[in-house]
């Protein structure tokens, strides 16, 4: 509601209109209904104060009742063959900014906890008063984090047929309570809420009546409907007015009538009259207590119409032109009316087409109107399936062109070590891909993986959903919608960020996360480890002439990635990416010893990037360890059996064998057995301790089970129980194991210096007072090239890996090139103030405005 004389300071426009303001059509990217406090609906404007949705992708937030009215203008992330363009402008979402939220324009206050208040650019993060964002220049150039930013006019998606779920590969499994109410979209819930409503206000005021209204067949089909509240004896014009506000539509009521739903069509002397029946005895017709509950809105037929016709060539802006159209007029003569009124007189007829766009909240469906569809004809269609559809239909004239169709698909899973052929052979059993439209571009056989290149969007999304319940040799497939990135366009200074987010570390935290790197990022860089693991993730990076690598998990988590990069590396363009560390795991050794801390809590994700952006660029040493088990496995036939085949298995942190290693798998063992409690640091380290007051009474002769040889020299052992390989100074949860006091036998370790140390401890006592900081641990040897010879089966970990290992020789020696990892920089931290202005630090403000 606004005075009149105020009207001219209202700077946003409502929900009947924002439809007709959306610049590029761009659809949602809903997760399950959750509750968000201090929240509130784009729609309605109102508090968010039961279960509601929110875009995965952009900052929008919307009633369960309320999100078929939300307009399809998200964040564009990708080029998809439609309106494409290379210079963006700022992506505006008004509101649900903090109350310490300030204006770039004029410097006071924009945000409120209270309202929906102020205007957040979802790009650079800009923020302004709605009165003052309308003189902010235009051009977006991605604010702070610009060189992190993969430019969505580098990234190219064909997804016609994919939801906006698989496009940015969100997990499927949030999605399974919001799937189960999909077809109902939340109206029908909120509709009974409304009768609550109304219920409790007609027991104070008996004049009053809620009727159900239906916006046409398919809500019918549906049954969705809006209620609305009106007064018993009332007017059809006040009723069908009310009908229009109840679905956001803001035409003229004279063009609309109401049905009753038993009738689907008008009487004569249907309690309704035509509200131009002026002439009718019953001047002014009401609604009495006898009308039907249900009612549908309808659309008065036209002889003539205006429409709206928008050029689809136009990169930047929202032109349009109004054309009249009767009940003669085709698409052939619309197109033939328009081209002279864009300037394009000279251009054939026949080398356009009229496109019709629905822009609905969750998906963007176009069609392509026949050269002879009578265009009232097709109006009357529309608003007879739903009056609210047509706010948002618009067409489009397109030029013809060959559209080329291109669907990346990264399929795992398959047996590992098999040629392109037997590849094809085996997705051609067991997926059944036409060969025509399917071929196998790239080819991992080390992982067992490759990607599709598919020229047809039904094709791709068969297959896609095949794969699902597809398993070969009893192990399942797994499928992800690959972008591809366009290096040619990446700018120069650009050294876009690859991030992977475990979502199992940390608790809820690594969801979370994933949820605030889509939206500071373009999600298109963003990759949960459960979906399909790094390798989809490097080669959609395989491209990038220049990248760095965020991994958000445990030091466990670290290890895959870096695993899973050191067998990749030669398919890299940039073949050394470094890797930053944000710790969400138990120990988070590494994490310490590169200065990310030891263990996130919950800092804001954007002081994170800012810190992955100036982190200082180090070396570490990796280490490849060999285990050759000698004695044979169990169950072999006629006592005849072969050894295991030798293993290898890469090293970060450390290595363990005996008490350490043994304590780890106790832990693992029980993290198995209910793994529901393992979802703090707190309770893990509760069970480390738990698990080690039942070693300690414990004795063990390690050092007589075991043999060490360090560059190719004998090393006799002292009197331990456990026998720990270093690579760098944190264990056990930031321990130093090795010490601090200066020895002459020993260099000083550092992670990059190409040695290893060797330490041993006597017991679980002993590697209590290390944690503690009271000692440290029995320094035996530093080298290069380790040989141990187990002469018993003994507990083996390698980076909090537990595992029996049966005897034999592990050796462990350097692994190929040492690996670029980023070191938080040691420069005092900016405030959060301070970090906020810097995400705006480009954006500058025309004097004169627009």
């Amino acid at each position: 509601m606004s005075h009149e004389k105020c009207l001219k300071n209202v700077k946003i426009p409502c929900s009947c209109i924002a439809p007709s303001l959306v610049r590029v059509p761009v659809a949602h990217c809903f997760g399950p209904p959750g509750h968000y406090k201090r929240k509130f609906c784009t729609v309605c404007r109102k508090s968010l104060e039961s279960p509601a949705f929110r875009c995965e992708v952009c900052e929008l937030h919307v009633h369960t009742d309320c999100i078929l009215f939300a307009c399809s203008d998200c964040r564009q992330c990708h080029q998809d063959g439609h309106q494409d363009h290379d210079t963006y402008h700022h992506h505006w979402r008004e509101g649900n900014l903090s109350s310490s939220a300030r204006c770039e324009v004029c410097k006071k206050t924009c945000g409120s906890s209270e309202v929906l208040s102020g205007m957040r650019c979802e790009w650079c993060g800009i923020l302004a008063h709605a009165a003052c964002y309308i003189i902010v220049t235009p051009e977006c150039t991605f604010g702070r984090l610009r060189n992190m930013i993969l430019p969505p006019s580098c990234v190219q998606l064909f997804s016609r047929n994919f939801s906006k779920l698989h496009c940015f590969r969100i997990s499927e499994s949030l999605q399974t309570e919001a799937d189960e109410d999909d077809d109902v979209d939340g109206s029908t819930q909120g509709s009974v809420k409304d009768v609550q409503i109304s219920t409790d206000s007609s027991k104070q005021n008996c004049s009053k009546q809620t009727l159900k209204i239906f916006d046409g067949n398919d809500a019918v089909k549906r049954n969705q409907f809006r209620l609305i509240s009106v007064p018993r004896i009332a007017k059809n014009e006040e009723v069908v007015e009310a009908a229009l506000r109840a679905y956001y539509i803001n035409d003229d009521q004279q063009e609309y009538e109401l049905q009753t739903f038993t009738q689907q069509a008008l009487l004569s002397d249907d309690v309704i009259n035509r509200n131009d029946a002026a002439e009718d005895s019953n001047l002014g017709s009401v609604f009495r207590e006898s009308v039907p509950e249900a009612w549908i809105i309808r659309a008065k037929p036209k002889d003539e119409e205006v429409i709206r016709i928008y050029p689809a060539w136009l990169k930047v802006g929202m032109a349009y032109v109004s054309l009249r159209v009767n009940k003669d007029s085709t698409t052939q003569t619309v197109i033939k009316e328009v081209l002279p009124l864009l300037g394009r007189q000279m251009e054939c007829p026949q080398n356009f087409k009229l496109v019709e766009v629905l822009m609905g909240s969750k998906q963007v469906q176009r069609m392509i109107l026949d050269n002879q569809e009578l265009i009232l004809n097709r109006l009357k269609d529309i608003r007879k399936t739903s009056v609210r559809q047509m706010n948002q239909t618009r067409f489009y004239i397109v030029e013809n062109s060959q559209s080329i169709v291109r669907v990346n698909l990264f399929v795992g899973g398959l047996p590992p070590q098999l040629s392109p052929e037997e590849y094809t052979n085996i997705l051609k059993d067991e997926l059944a891909i036409k060969t025509n439209v399917v071929s196998v571009s790239h080819v991992y056989q080390a992982q067992g993986a490759v990607v599709l290149e598919i020229s047809c969007f039904s094709e791709a999304e068969r297959i896609y959903m095949l794969v699902k319940d597809t398993t070969v040799n009893d192990k399942p497939l797994n499928a992800v919608v690959i972008p591809e990135v366009m290096a040619s366009k990446i700018p120069q200074n650009c050294c876009p960020l690859l991030v992977f987010v475990n979502p199992k570390s940390g608790g809820l935290k690594g969801r979370d996360l994933l949820y605030s790197f889509r939206k500071l990022l373009n999600p298109h860089q963003v990759f949960e480890l459960t979906n399909g693991g790094p390798l989809p993730g490097f080669h959609t990076f395989s491209k990038v002439p220049s990248f760095r690598v965020l991994v958000c998990g445990g030091d466990g988590t670290v290890g895959w990635v870096l695993g899973a990069l050191e067998e990749i590396r030669h398919k890299l363009v940039c073949s050394e990416p470094s890797v930053a560390i944000l710790p969400l795991g138990t120990g988070n050794d590494l994490g310490r010893v590169l200065r990310w801390g030891a263990g996130y809590s919950g800092e804001d994700p954007y002081s994170v990037l800012v810190s992955v952006d100036e982190a200082d660029d180090v070396l570490m040493d990796r280490w490849t360890i060999l285990l050759d088990a000698e004695e044979p496995s169990e169950g072999a036939e006629n006592g005849i059996a072969e050894p295991e085949p030798p293993k290898i298995v890469q090293m970060n942190n450390y290595c363990g064998l005996g008490i350490d290693a043994e304590l780890s798998l106790d832990f693992h063992h029980a993290r198995e057995e209910e793994p529901g409690k393992f979802n703090s640091r707190f309770h893990n380290k509760g069970v480390y301790v738990k698990v080690g007051l039942q070693k300690i009474s414990h004795t063990r002769n390690l050092h007589k089970d075991i043999k060490l040889q360090v560059d190719q020299h004998e090393v006799e052992l002292p009197s331990i129980e456990g026998l720990i390989f270093i690579n760098i100074p944190s264990w056990g949860s930031g321990a130093d194991l090795w010490g601090s006091e200066s020895d002459n036998r020993f260099e000083k370790p550092r992670i990059d210096d190409g040695l290893l140390e060797v330490v041993g401890v006597t017991g679980v006592v002993h590697m209590g007072q290390v944690q503690g900081g009271f000692r440290s641990g029995i320094r035996i040897a530093q080298g290069s090239y380790f040989r141990v010879t187990l002469l018993k089966p003994i507990p083996v970990q390698v980076d909090g890996e537990p595992w029996i290992q049966a005897p034999g020789q592990i050796i462990i020696s350097a692994a190929g090139p040492k690996v670029h990892m980023l070191k938080k920089s040691k420069q005092k931290q900016k405030k959060t103030g301070s970090l906020k202005e810097m995400r705006v630090d480009s954006m500058s403000v025309s004097e004169g405005g627009r």
